[in-house]
């Protein structure tokens, strides 16, 4: 279909209304809504990479804020586990974001759309861990990073401690920058690190994750709004709907059985993946 032939208003209707669905997903999955957005936005609709990268970061941002403050009184966010991470995350992010402004539109698509489709598949060959009882190492323990969750869904209470701490820092520094070069937020790999390699549950990886994203997406969404690279005619809808879907997503979290949760961060990175990396290739 031949987007000119459109009347314009269908396209931020139409936004409102894929961005309340990924706000849902985006609370569940963990991945803050830029990694759904992003490639998604990108391919379907008739706007160029640079605007829609910078409502991302802004619609990630909005998503988290909404959902934060449910995620922390249900205790599956752990502000303490977030702050330090979310630092150095910051640092890489604003770095990622000067950088992914000079690259070329058609490199950036393509790119986008393997990192995504890689993770996913990562994550996919994993298997999720709850850090039951383990021993902090000796950062973490200075850090005091650790506490106890109890999961509804399946009746339990997991006390856990984090692991690897230094590794973890260095790794949320490289995602924020990578985050920041496609304007995906810090969400696309802060569940898997959080939970694969520091021993964090996976709902309180996912809670903290929401945390994580609002922090670190604020240093990435100056560069894109210096830049020029906001529109409102995207940025309105698109935060609208990802308010109202981030609230309900924030609410069925504490429901959601782990595995179903591991399921959607899988399906949804996949297609949003691949349908970038056909739009990066022309196909």
């Amino acid at each position: 279909m031949d987007a000119a032939a459109i009347p314009w208003w269908i396209w931020p209707l139409a936004l409102l209304a894929v961005s309340f669905a990924i706000g849902i997903v985006a609370v569940l999955a963990g991945v803050g809504g830029g990694v759904l957005f992003v490639p998604l936005v990108g391919g379907l609709f008739p706007f160029h990479l640079d605007f829609v990268r910078g409502a991302g970061l802004v619609f990630a941002l909005a998503g988290t804020l909404a959902a934060g403050p449910a995620l922390l009184r249900a205790g599956l966010a752990s502000l303490r586990l977030a702050m330090p991470l979310a630092l150095v995350g910051s640092v890489g992010s604003f770095a990622g974001a000067m950088a992914g402004l000079a690259l070329p539109t058609r490199l950036l698509q393509t790119a986008l759309g393997v990192t995504i489709t890689t993770i996913a598949l990562l994550i996919w060959r994993s298997r999720a861990t709850d850090a039951v009882n383990a021993e902090p190492d000796a950062l973490g323990a200075l850090l005091r990073l650790h506490g106890e969750f109890h999961d509804p869904s399946a009746g339990v209470t997991v006390d856990w401690h984090a692991q690897r701490t230094l590794l973890g820092l260095g790794a949320f520094g490289a995602i924020g920058f990578v985050g920041g070069v496609f304007g995906l937020g810090a969400g696309f790999a802060n569940v898997p690190a959080l939970n694969l390699l520091m021993g964090a549950p996976l709902k309180v990886a996912v809670g903290s994750s929401a945390l994580l994203i609002s922090i670190v997406n604020s240093s990435a969404a100056w560069v894109y709004i210096q830049h020029g690279a906001l529109l409102p005619l995207i940025v309105v809808p698109a935060i609208l709907g990802v308010t109202l879907g981030s609230r309900i997503g924030a609410r069925l979290l504490r429901a959601t059985p782990a595995t179903v949760v591991r399921r959607l961060v899988i399906v949804a990175m996949l297609l949003a993946g691949l349908r970038a990396l056909l739009k990066g290739l022309g196909w």
